[in-house]
């Protein structure tokens, strides 16, 4: 019963959303008390649970939205995201832009955390959308989604990989040399399934993207700044352009590439054991997206003036505020799904399979992963519970341990949805409504799941 309440729950939150139009916050709030009385975790209980899912999730992300948002809207006040765009496209094509960003977030960002990936990213794939052609922000947002999610699980030093090698005891040189080929692969042939879906009426602007008030103004201030200054540059004369020639494009981009080269220190640095006290501080995320807000605050006082700064900080914070609620919310109903012992009911269905042949183990296992995952919403969290699930049973199956752990990798994946703080992070920003959120998130994450399969098969033949 505890698997059909899980189900109810999260259909009855979807349904609320998107046939009757209720706020997501109202929606999973109700649903979350509903999980909670129907699986009797008790009154007390679910209020407990839907309290401190709330705060637990603010604790570990509150400040990286936060930072993040704001980098990205002092950024967009430079103009640094629409040069970067221009370059993207100057060096693989418009065509291209999804696989490059998917290529990307698989295989160089996989150390950063997924919350600090979306909040970087996203602007740059609002920014590049346009120049994608029809439907370039579905195609743009799910190459955004595939790519961080096989690498976060797929490649080390992604979370969910080092996660699932340490709990069945694969050694990370042997994970990556699988890992570092499937990741990428299911992060572009992702984005190519990704595309074909998106060729007929599948996506439908007025409906499934759904732009916030203050990102449309900062956005607009971008596009209206960007203009004034190329029209500036022209009227007036050339001693007074060059004092405001813009800065060099790497120079602009170091409040993005200074946080994700000091967290990826500090977990390198964690990884192979020269970590210190000090290392530790400067590697931790919230420190590093504190230097680079500080970063990018003084290139947006310096090239965009006082008043364009303080204007992308007013629009910063009023994105983050909603998107600060509705992610917590979103960690609420996580609270709750894991004080039912779903986990349970899945451990008992795993051994009582041991021994069976390797397609079956194989499945089962992707299954079980897959299942945590759509139950509890944290692609990590289910990945971590599958692997402790089939850890006591793994010298029992006839398959090698490498293969199961990418099994799980590849479940864990599987349709990211409305339990998941990600979700509504994703939804945010990149202006997307919830049901166009499914149809990229979503779907995109659910054809990365199946299609990274075939490739685990494959490697059970040679492992």
């Amino acid at each position: 019963m505890v698997a059909l309440h899980t189900a109810i729950a999260i259909v009855l939150a979807i349904g609320l959303i998107i046939r009757l139009k209720v706020n997501p916050v109202i929606s999973l709030i109700l649903a979350s008390l509903y999980l909670g009385l129907a699986s009797g975790v008790g009154f007390a209980g679910t209020v407990e649970a839907i309290t401190v899912g709330f705060g637990e999730i603010m604790t570990e992300v509150g400040l990286l939205i936060g930072f993040g948002v704001l980098i990205g809207a002092l950024l967009h006040s430079t103009g640094a995201f629409q040069r970067m765009v221009r370059v993207l496209v100057r060096a693989v094509g418009t065509t291209r832009l999804p696989y490059a960003m998917a290529m990307l977030l698989s295989t160089v960002l996989p150390s950063i955390y997924v919350d600090v990936q979306v909040v970087l990213a996203s602007p740059v794939a609002r920014s590049a959308s346009p120049h994608v052609g029809r439907n370039g922000l579905p195609l743009m947002a799910s190459a955004l989604g595939a790519g961080i999610f096989a690498g976060y699980v797929f490649v080390i030093p992604g979370l969910a990989a080092i996660s699932i090698a340490g709990l069945l005891d694969i050694p990370l040189g042997r994970w990556l040399l699988f890992g570092i080929v499937i990741g990428p692969l299911t992060a572009v042939l992702t984005s190519l399934v990704m595309r074909v879906v998106l060729r007929g009426d599948f996506w439908k602007p007025e409906s499934d993207e759904e732009v916030d008030e203050a990102l449309a103004e900062q956005e607009a201030h971008d596009a209206a700044g960007a203009a004034g200054a190329e029209g500036a540059e022209g009227a007036e004369g050339a001693e007074d352009t060059a004092a405001r020639r813009p800065l060099p494009l790497g120079v602009m981009l170091l409040p993005i590439l200074v946080p994700l080269l000091l967290i990826g220190f500090g977990a390198f640095a964690d990884l192979l054991g020269f970590a210190t006290p000090f290392v530790e501080f400067v590697g931790d995320a919230n420190v590093a997206l504190f230097v680079g807000l500080l970063g990018a605050y003084l290139l947006s006082r310096r090239t965009a003036g006082q008043g364009r700064t303080e204007d992308a900080l007013d629009d910063g914070f009023h994105t983050t505020g909603e998107i600060l609620l509705i992610t917590g919310v979103g960690g609420s109903l996580g609270a709750v799904i894991t004080q039912t012992d779903l986990d349970q009911v899945l451990a008992g269905l795993f051994q009582a399979e041991a021994g069976a042949p390797v397609l079956l183990s194989v499945l089962l296992a992707w299954f079980i992963a897959a299942l945590l995952h759509l139950a509890i919403g944290s692609v990590s969290v289910a990945a971590i519970t599958a692997a402790g699930i089939i850890a006591p049973v793994l010298t029992s199956l006839d398959v090698a341990p490498i293969v199961i752990g990418l099994a799980i990798a590849s479940g864990a994946m599987f349709a990211l949805q409305v339990n998941s703080n990600f979700f509504w992070m994703f939804k945010a920003l990149l202006g997307l409504s919830t049901k166009g959120s499914l149809k990229t998130l979503t779907l995109g994450t659910s054809i990365a799941s199946v299609v990274s399969l075939p490739m685990v098969l494959v490697v059970a033949l040679v492992a």
